[in-house]
């Protein structure tokens, strides 16, 4: 099994960089529902980097490789120890501008929602850790960059499972969009949302057969748009 690490957030830090931002999403292959994404960084560098090897990091790794409760722990680790951004896109926008280019924009979104938490951190005289260096680089998961996007970044390659602010922010992308799912259960019981969190398993398909699409179906996904009455 890969273990995540901090290897490279700390050979970024030495050259100078304030903030290494793990950015990553949950929900491109779901046929219903928002794709969530996150920009996470460490609040304090120096003491989550030396205490990476503590029990309760072992748990900061690819959110697809945690059960539930332990995505749930994990989570609340997560916020303990990182500046987190979330950024949503809903299943209209992705309909009209495609999965891709949505994913994208949520990871935008993400990035303003954390920067403006860092700027409230930065101005806070009672933060308990000083920021001095606003520099940052992003971290994306996968091997396409952000488009449009005037920052620095890097993309990498399976980086959920290898970089630690990387895993952070997909188990907190993957958490966030897991309660939404829960709650649309709740409104369309018979698509039974909690249990596939929107993806194309066999009972989502037999509901989606009997009862056609709801609301939030993602009408441009070929599964969906098959069963448009």
């Amino acid at each position: 099994m890969e273990i995540a690490t901090f290897d490279l957030e700390k050979k970024l830090l030495g050259k100078g960089y304030g903030f290494v931002i793990g950015v990553d999403e949950a929900g491109r292959g779901p046929l219903v529902g928002p794709v969530v994404a996150c920009a996470a960084t460490l609040k304090n560098n120096e003491s989550g980097i030396k205490n990476q090897e503590l029990k309760e990091w072992d748990l900061v790794r690819d959110s697809k490789k945690l059960s539930a409760g332990q995505r749930e722990k994990a989570f609340d680790f997560v916020l303990e120890n990182f500046h987190v951004g979330i950024g949503i896109c809903d299943h209209e926008t992705i309909d009209r501008v495609n999965i891709l280019e949505a994913s994208f924009l949520a990871m935008k979104i993400a990035l303003v929602d954390l920067n403006s938490k860092l700027k409230n951190y930065k101005l806070n005289k009672n933060s308990k850790f000083k920021i001095q260096n606003y520099k940052q680089i992003l971290l994306v998961d996968g091997n396409k960059k952000i488009p449009n996007f005037s920052g620095e970044q890097l993309a990498v390659v399976g980086g959920d499972k290898i970089v630690k602010s990387i895993s952070a922010a997909s188990i907190v992308a993957k958490v966030t969009r897991d309660r939404m799912m829960m709650e649309a259960h709740e409104k369309y019981p018979q698509y039974h949302f909690d249990k596939h969190k929107g993806y194309g398993t066999k009972i989502h398909m037999e509901s989606l057969k009997q009862y056609g699409p709801c609301e939030i179906h993602r009408k441009s996904f070929a599964p969906v748009k098959k069963t448009l009455k």
